[in-house]
């Protein structure tokens, strides 16, 4: 609670700082400043228009000279950047400007490209921009709906490398606050020059950096608020008991539970002895928890040095409302440093250095997976020390021993099988502290060598990461009590306590699961740029670059190094022809196999530039662009020495050692093959963009076509049968390439830009297709319906269903059941073979799956700003993919808790309007298994974010240290539309979804 009174407290502080100088003045100032633009070079031909007039800059280095009136505004425009209003200050000595398209500079491998220059398959998301009108929490959150070919994968491959500031990292390992930009390397060509780990495609995360201005801060402050959507529905005591009865009925059993006992369960007049225990109700659970941030950003420097800070903190709690779990929460710190040195002309160095501190408190059980699996009547939590008979001694006995005394009053309960359960683990069980942190380093120094070549240069960067992890907890024992129960005169009162385990605190912190994880890793170039007779542009880069990973637990490393070289040709800016290829080594594979040269190609052509659009009136930029090539990658390779035969040695076996005392064998697990090689991605990509009816409307969009060959498998259908022996258990099929797979799709990015008036809007609209094809598959299937081969990679097979089984009779007259016996309500299954048996061959392709994500993602965003209003909305859409109702959820059978989907259950009296099979209490493997029974389509539409913001006039801040100060209110995961929503909102066994509501303050000094 202090907590959040510090923070509205800070919140209405930095709101009363325009307070302190709003007396305005009519003090003249002459003004001295400089505009500068992309990369801090000054911008000449800028406009400076104030109170005395309009100045055009055509002083070389940008700057001006103005007398105006001191806390006037300025408003500053640039051809091709976004105009920016400033108040005039006695210390305003630099202004930037940002780039009118969303980057002017996309970072690419190794180099940086202008926007409207790139060919390769690239997208490119301002991020620092998004964060304006869009404060997200993660590195990732809504990303597929703000930019192209991202759907939790890239052009629906898995595996994709993530580079921050061009080294191997994880994503969650900077804030973002710290982003700059986001730029995916998609296509072939784009990727080609960072090796066999980014064959399935880069996420390249730029951190910001310092810029040559005067001082500036920034400091964020947001308070949130989590609300569950949803919770699993289970059924109560007494409904599940009269279930059960019925279930033990449909078994040929007798009732378990009598009339009696449902009755007093159903009544609620002692929950202790008749319990009726909801997981989710506010008696354990909050309906709400918070969510608090905090991070400033300091930049600044000078033409020598420039450095960017950041400094960050969250804390966040959790639903869970007893016990040790009050105290659940996780917090992260997190600084980054990056500091860029002209050390001279010719030479300079950057140096750039992060910490991330992460703490996360919790309790020593899985409360969440317990909720969906204990049943309501199994126990009562707590047991009253009120209602023990004052003459049961022994009773209490237990009570004046025990250590865990809950609120004073209760004892633990549980039963002689419940003598573990979460609520007496969270009452008593201790706690635990996971710790994790990530140190994060690089360097780079880099020279202009135009001394010995005009247009040569030299980069570097080398980079050290190590990141940890461990578990810290205290781990109590605990004993807990049964009760004996007794009626006197209509009163219940406890005639008796079983004990089961003891109270004990060993007072010992157990450190456990310590995992770590070191990356090394070094890139170094050699830059060459020329042009010649004006309009030739050429380029080079020849380039060293690897990294290696060691994680705790593997034996080998993972690494990947490569050589590269990119070559770039462009002519009058019209007409651009790029190879970049590497040679790329891997140590998974047999050596004479460890090599091998990726090439690709890239080609483009700026319509634009040609006489017969050049004076369009609605064409102002046109350019399509081709890629292709080969890409050589050992990504898919689990393991390494995979082409060397194995042999372990096996007790239990049929060889005898030691005259018979010893019973092993030596066994082989796969053969030799020293033809092992790389697998191969193939591709070809189109691109267009334009630019039309005067940069109103933008359209990005990419069609691609690859093929991944050579995938390695250990296929026992290419061998003969003698390859595999079962007694003893052994095999010498080795690995070899020869899965192939196939992706075909488009993504496009299409923004429209209108002004109404005093209204500036912005409608973008994103979207990702593709689709997967298992081209090429090692099988030998009796039933040609059963190939993988030609069906998506992450299909969905199981068994078609035909209703219900009715009665005896159609069970007698249908294909036997091979997978257990069947009873009138369960599921009947249609014998796609017509061989009288349903079994394993009577599986089908059912339906696209969702393991490489939908095939269809759709993502809307619009921008309204209003004078210092700002609107901005967020919709994303999934579509063509399905999964199975395949949690405990919805498989209910034998002892399982039953959720409320069993009152849907068949009977014969609700034959014909059942959509749930009878309940059992043996195993119902007939029923549940994988058919289009369970499926149901994941399609849907999400209002995944809403915010609206508002800076406060500059006029507010004249004399005061405060620049700029704003406030946002935002929504997300606000709305699901879906046929199956209830479902797509279902979490079973893990923390709910939840809403999320935030209320931010920014403030710029």
């Amino acid at each position: 609670m202090n907590n959040i009174k510090f923070k509205i407290a800070f919140c209405a502080l930095i709101a009363l700082f325009p307070l302190m100088g709003i007396a305005q003045t009519s003090d003249q100032i002459d003004l001295q400043a400089t505009v500068r633009g992309k990369k801090g070079a000054p911008l000449v031909g800028a406009t400076v228009r104030g109170e005395s007039g309009e100045q055009v800059l055509t002083d070389s280095v940008g700057s001006f000279a103005i007398t105006t009136r001191l806390y006037s505004e300025l408003v500053i425009a640039a051809s091709d950047y976004r105009s920016k209003t400033v108040m005039v200050k006695p210390d305003l000595s630099n202004i930037l400007l940002k780039p009118l398209d969303e980057f002017s500079d996309v970072n690419v491998a190794f180099r940086s490209v202008e926007k409207r220059n790139l060919i390769d398959g690239v997208s490119v998301l301002d991020y620092e921009d998004l964060m304006e009108k869009n404060y997200n929490t993660s590195t990732f959150e809504n990303l597929d709906g703000m930019i192209n070919g991202f759907h939790g994968n890239l052009w629906g491959m898995d595996k994709y490398l993530v580079l921050i500031d061009g080294i191997p990292r994880d994503a969650g390992s900077v804030n973002p606050t710290e982003i700059e930009q986001i730029s995916l390397l998609k296509g072939i060509s784009a990727v080609a020059l960072y090796g066999s780990q980014a064959a399935k495609g880069v996420v390249q995360i730029t951190t910001k950096r310092g810029k040559v201005q005067k001082q500036e801060i920034e400091v964020n402050v947001n308070a949130g608020i989590f609300v569950p959507k949803s919770f699993p529905k289970y059924l109560g005591s007494a409904e599940y008991m009269t279930l059960y009865n019925e279930a033990r009925a449909n078994d040929g059993l007798s009732q378990l539970y009598s009339d009696e006992t449902i009755y007093n369960y159903a009544s609620g007049s002692n929950p202790y002895r008749y319990p009726d225990v909801n997981y989710y109700s506010s008696e354990y659970l909050k309906q709400t928890y918070n969510r608090y941030d905090a991070s400033a950003q300091i930049t600044g420097g000078n033409e020598t040095a420039q450095y960017y800070t950041n400094l960050g903190f969250y804390t966040a709690g959790s639903l869970m409302d007893f016990g040790e779990a009050e105290n659940n929460r996780t917090q992260r710190f997190n600084i980054r440093g990056n500091v860029d040195i002209n050390i001279s002309k010719a030479l300079y160095a950057t140096v750039d250095a992060s910490a991330v501190y992460y703490n996360g408190w919790g309790v020593n059980t899985d409360y969440w997976a317990n909720a969906a699996t204990l049943r309501p009547n199994r126990f009562a939590p707590l047991i009253p020390i009120d209602m023990i008979e004052p003459s049961d001694e022994s009773s209490m006995q237990y009570v004046n021993n025990s250590s865990y005394i809950i609120n004073g009053k209760y004892l633990l309960g549980g039963t002689q099988l419940d003598q573990t359960n979460p609520f007496a683990a969270i009452y008593a069980g201790g706690s635990n502290n996971f710790t994790s942190r990530q140190f994060q380093f690089n360097t780079g120094v880099g020279a202009d060598l135009g001394s010995v070549l005009e247009g040569l240069s030299f980069h570097s960067k080398f980079g050290v990461d190590y990141s940890t992890s461990y578990n810290q907890s205290y781990n109590n024992q605990y004993a807990v009590y049964q009760p004996s129960w007794t009626n006197y005169n209509g009163s219940d009162l406890i005639s008796g306590l079983t004990q089961y385990g003891q109270d004990a605190k060993s007072g010992v912190q157990n450190i456990s699961e310590s995992w770590y994880r070191q990356t090394i890793s070094f890139s170094g170039q050699f830059n060459y740029e020329t042009v010649f007779e004006q309009h030739h542009n050429l380029s080079a880069i020849l380039l060293a670059n690897g990294f290696q990973q060691s994680i705790s637990e593997q034996y080998h490393r993972t690494s990947n190094a490569n050589l590269g070289l990119y070559l770039g040709y462009d002519y009058m800016d019209k007409y651009f022809v790029n190879f970049s290829g590497a040679l790329v080594h891997s140590a998974k594979l047999p050596e004479g196999n460890r090599q091998a040269f990726s090439p690709t190609i890239s080609l483009g052509w700026r319509l634009s530039e040609e006489d017969f659009l050049s004076n369009s009136d609605v064409v102002d930029e046109l350019k399509f662009t081709v890629s292709a090539g080969i890409l050589h990658t050992d990504i898919d390779i689990d393991d390494y020495f995979l082409y060397q035969s194995i042999y372990t040695q096996t007790d239990g076996a049929w060889f005898n050692w030691r005259d018979g005392a010893l019973s092993q064998s030596t066994d082989s697990r796969r053969g030799e093959n020293n033809d092992l090689t790389f697998a191969k991605r193939k591709e070809i990509n189109l691109g267009v963009e334009a630019s039309l009816l005067d940069k109103r409307l933008q359209i990005q969009g990419s069609f691609f076509a690859n093929e991944i060959s050579g995938g390695v498998v250990q296929a026992d259908i290419l061998y003969p049968s003698h390859f595999i022996t079962y007694w003893p258990n052994s095999s010498f099929i080795p690995y070899v390439n020869y899965n192939q797979d196939q992706r075909i799709g488009f993504d496009f990015n299409i923004n429209w830009k209108e002004q109404f008036g005093q209204v500036e809007t912005t409608l973008g609209l994103v979207g990702t297709y593709y689709k997967t094809t298992a081209t090429k598959r090692a099988e030998m299937f009796e039933d040609a319906y059963q190939n993988r081969k030609g069906n998506p990679m992450d299909a969905i097979w199981g068994l078609e269903n035909d209703g219900f089984f009715s009665s005896i009779e159609e069970i007698e007259n249908s294909p036997t059941q091979s997978f257990g016996q069947v009873a009138p309500g369960d599921i009947k299954y249609k014998d796609q073979n017509n061989d009288g048996i349903i079994d394993t061959q009577d599986e089908v392709y059912l339906a696209k799956g969702g393991w490489f994500g939908s095939p269809l993602t759709l993502g809307v965003n619009f921008t309204a700003k209003w004078k210092d209003f700002t609107f901005f909305a967020l919709g994303v859409g999934r579509f063509g993919a399905h999964a199975m109702k395949n949690s405990s959820y919805f498989w209910m059978d034998a002892e399982d808790k039953y959720s409320i989907i069993a009152r849907d259950r068949w009977t014969p009296e609700t034959s014909e309007t059942a959509s749930y099979p009878r309940l059992t209490t043996t195993n119902s493997n007939n029923n549940f298994r994988s058919s289009d029974f369970w499926l149901y389509s994941t399609d849907r539409f999400d209002l995944a974010k809403v915010q609206i913001s508002y800076n406060l006039p500059n006029t507010l801040f004249a004399k005061s240290f405060v620049n700029e100060l704003g406030v946002y209110i935002s929504g997300s995961n606000l709305l699901t539309v879906s046929s199956n929503r209830e479902v797509l909102e279902l979490n079973v066994g893990g923390t709910p979804q939840n809403r999320f509501f935030n209320l931010g303050v920014k403030a710029i000094f």
